[in-house]
This record gives structure tokens, sequence and C-alpha cells, in this order.
């Protein structure tokens, strides 16, 4: 049978590792790819039995890289699970059923994401795939995307049926921190393309981003939930616009 090892790449994640941790026993084994956490996340990883290997954070496609090639050697498939995360009984069986077939390199899991302690199947928060089962010599991330990091192929993948629960943003000023640093990060992508930003692309960028996911992607049905998310994503695509004109000026 195909071997397979979990990973999950940590920083300060003490509050949810060992829940994490504890839905991957039905993996070969479980790995946490640390990045010199400053909590308990590394003894409380090791109090329940799970090896810890600490690696300096660049960025997230190179720390996948990196977990790929530190496990390449022993293991044919590896599971990506953030810490936030947990496998279902169900994913679990689905996970060790498709591993021993021969056709794909990479499968896609979808998400059940809870913002603010609620489930959210509107406003682009569903089906939200994750391409997170691999098999370790047929594919690499593309280091030029260094967050939403985009997995490289050698062959073909499919999508599975079961789903990631996701204990995504849990405060609202946690979501407004998070979304600061991915601003930050796309504004610097598209910097580095040498993309400039235009006078209607203040109002237009964000105005087109709210119609997308209250309107297009469903963000009415989720009520003052998914207005409020639909709101806030098109104020931080303003901020990212200004953000843009930062580092243009660079």
């Amino acid at each position: 049978m195909p071997s397979l090892i979990a990973v999950v790449l940590t920083y300060n994640e003490e509050k949810h590792i060992q829940g994490c941790l504890q839905t991957l026993q039905f993996a070969d084994d479980r790995l946490v790819f640390d990045s010199f956490s400053t909590d308990d996340t590394v003894a409380l990883a090791t109090a329940i039995g799970v090896q810890v290997v600490q690696h300096e954070f660049d960025d997230y496609a190179s720390q996948r890289n990196a977990a790929l090639e530190a496990v390449k050697d022993k293991y044919d498939w590896v599971l990506f699970v953030d810490a936030d995360e947990r496998v279902t009984p169900a994913l679990a069986e689905e996970v060790r059923r498709v591993i021993e077939l021969p056709e794909n390199v990479a499968w896609g899991i979808p998400r059940h994401n809870y913002l603010f302690r609620k489930l959210t199947l509107g406003a682009g928060w569903y089906p939200d795939y994750q391409t997170r089962l691999l098999r370790v010599d047929r594919v690499h991330y593309d280091e030029s995307r260094k967050v939403h990091e985009l997995v490289i192929c050698d062959g073909p993948s499919g999508r599975l049926q079961n789903h990631f629960i996701h204990y995504n943003y849990r405060s609202l000023n946690q979501f407004m921190q998070k979304q600061r640093q991915y601003s930050s990060y796309d504004a610097r992508i598209l910097a580095d393309q040498g993309i400039r930003p235009k006078p209607q692309n203040y109002i237009l960028q964000p105005l087109r981003q709210f119609r997308w996911r209250y309107v297009e992607l469903g963000g009415y049905k989720e009520g003052w939930h998914g207005l409020r998310l639909s709101l806030l994503m098109a104020y931080y695509e303003f901020v990212k616009y200004l953000k843009l004109r930062q580092f243009s000026r660079t």
C-alpha cells in the first residue's frame, strides 16, 4: 500500500495543534513542520508523540517545498493540513482510498469554513478547494507565488468529495489582521509584475469585489454575515490598491 504522511505547518499554534493532530492518526505518520514557534506548539506536539522538524520561514510556498523535501525519501504521499483544520473520519477514509488509485498525482479537498464561528457557504468561501493531497515525487510549489500557493503537478489531479473542517477567523480583529497581510502580499505581486494603479481602480475594483462576492458568489444568502464579509473584502481590495501605489513609488 502507498505510504502517507500528514504534515502540519505551524507557527505559534498551541490553541489548535493537538486538536488537529488527533484527527490525523489515520495516516502512517504525522509531522509538525514548525517555524520556530515561541509558544507551546512544539511541546504539545511532542507530548503526544509527533515528530517535529523546525525550519526557518521565508514564505508559504518555499516552506511547503522544504517539507516535501524532508519527507520525499520515506513516503509516497503527503497530506498537508493547517493547524486550524480538522480531518473528518469520512475524509480520512476517502484519502486512504484514493491514494491507491494510479492516475492522479494530486487531489483538491473542499473546505467547510467557519468564519466568526459560523459555517459560511456563500461570498466565495465554499467550496474553497485546497490542493493538499500530493504524490511527493510528482509535485512542487511555485515559489514565485509567496501566498495562495500554487501546486505544479507532473500529472493529472482530481477532487475529493469530503471536506476539511476549517476553523477560520474567530474574531473580526483576527480577520482584519490577516487581510492586511494578504493585501500586502497581493499588492507586492502586482507591483513586481509592473502593474501601476489607475485612479479608477480605487473605486471600481472594490465595487467589483463587492458585487462578485455578494451577488455572484451568493453572499446575500448569508444575510448580515454575508453582507459584512463582502463589504470587508471590498474594503481590503481598496487597501490593496493603496499599497500598490506605495510599492510602485519605491
